[in-house]
């Protein structure tokens, strides 16, 4: 679960990490107040104007503005709420903004010079631990670093039954090239984040940029942060902070549906049982000349119900030219799921698209007959071949 970045910087100060100060407005007359609280709690006379959505880049897309006065933060804040914003994260359609954070301008110029640093907490899966990703070449994109530059991204591999050690993390400030009172802020700052990360049980704790201020204070001045969704319920005051303004309504009905769906840029639909599987259609498709439209997995109990639940969301896809649905019977027998895709074809009455439906596992052979005497247009399939040669016929169609 993504959460915002006033919500994170929330939970990075409530275990000790400093953070760049802001309070949070969803009228340009809230925007003001803000300020002007800002103002009175850190006398400055500057503030920054950032939009809230679950995106990155929202500076390029015009969602992170400067205001120099009461009167520009009424005016940016005007402009930057409602707008849908569109970033290199966001696709082309964009996301409303619904509400601004109000922040204090930390970039005053002072006795030393102003650092930006990239600094991120994540889960390692093929090492069984956590990693803290880092560079001195803050503010950009990560990947883009990386591309040009690999040799500017360090790592420091956490043992999880060890925890993060204190030599790392002066390890992590002398490789930013810190000294004096930043290096001992930078020190504490990632012991603070690493407790941060798994006190929440969080997948991702990304801050980009990383501060040094020109008074060596060190500050989170962005949070982007990814909560583990099977620790939920573990942390039932962390779950209250999803923000459902900000997924796909697609995906969400799905998950009302206990349906894990994903909506992907395509033109087959896929209706699945199980993750891998799932992988192994898309490629399938991708290598018949199509495109999967979503990931859809139904789990392991295909009835009716659910499979016309699946239905219905694959086609409200304008996309979607065709269905496959490739269900290994394991759990739950094959002929069950051929009743269920008949029963649901029929209350769905016109599929409008062609479909492609495979079934192997306990009782594939009486499955495949079920199909064929339903008297549906349903091109029933017994290999990953012949489906796939199902699915490129449709479309050429």
């Amino acid at each position: 679960m993504n959460i915002h970045e006033y919500q994170g910087k929330a939970l990075l100060s409530q275990y000790g990490v400093p953070i760049q100060r802001g309070l949070l407005a969803t009228t340009p007359d809230e925007a003001v107040h803000a300020a002007t609280l800002m103002q009175e709690q850190t006398g400055t006379g500057w503030w920054v104007v950032k939009a809230q959505v679950h995106a990155g880049g929202r500076g390029k897309g015009g969602g992170i503005k400067l205001a120099k006065s009461l009167d520009q933060v009424q005016e940016l804040s005007s402009q930057i709420l409602g707008m849908q914003l569109v970033t290199p994260q966001t696709g082309a359609v964009g996301k409303k903004v619904h509400s601004v954070l109000i922040t204090e301008d930390v970039y005053a110029p002072g006795p030393t010079p102003i650092q930006e640093f990239y600094l991120s907490v994540l889960l390692d899966r093929a090492k069984g631990g956590f990693v803290m990703v880092y560079s001195p070449e803050g503010g950009m994109d990560i990947e883009e670093v990386a591309e040009k530059h690999p040799e500017k991204i360090y790592r420091e591999w956490i043992d999880p039954t060890i925890g993060f050690q204190a030599y790392q993390a002066r390890r992590v400030a002398l490789n930013l090239g810190l000294k004096g009172q930043a290096f001992k802020q930078m020190v504490v700052f990632c012991q603070k984040l690493v407790q941060a990360f798994e006190g929440v049980e969080a997948s991702l704790f990304e801050i980009n940029p990383v501060l040094k201020t020109s008074d060596d204070r060190i500050l989170a001045v962005d949070a982007k942060v990814n909560i583990d969704d099977n620790a939920l319920m573990r942390v039932p005051e962390i779950a209250s902070m999803h923000d459902p303004r900000e997924e796909d309504p697609t995906e969400l009905k799905a998950a009302s549906f206990n349906l894990n769906y994903v909506k992907l840029d395509g033109n087959v639909g896929c209706m699945v049982n199980g993750a891998g599987l799932a992988m192994a259609t898309m490629d399938m498709i991708q290598l018949s000349g199509g495109s999967p439209a979503n990931f859809l997995d139904v789990g392991g109990t295909a009835s009716a119900e659910r499979v016309a639940q699946a239905f219905n969301i694959i086609l409200e896809d304008p996309n979607v030219r065709a269905i496959l649905v490739n269900i290994f019977g394991g759990i739950v027998r094959c002929d069950r799921v051929a009743n269920g895709i008949v029963e649901a074809c029929k209350s769905l009455g016109d599929l409008r698209v062609p479909l492609i439906v495979r079934l192997q596992g306990t009782n594939a052979t009486e499955a495949k007959a079920i199909l064929e005497a339903s008297g549906l247009p349903i091109r029933a399939a017994i290999t990953l071949e012949d489906a796939a040669k199902a699915v490129s016929d449709s479309l050429k169609a």
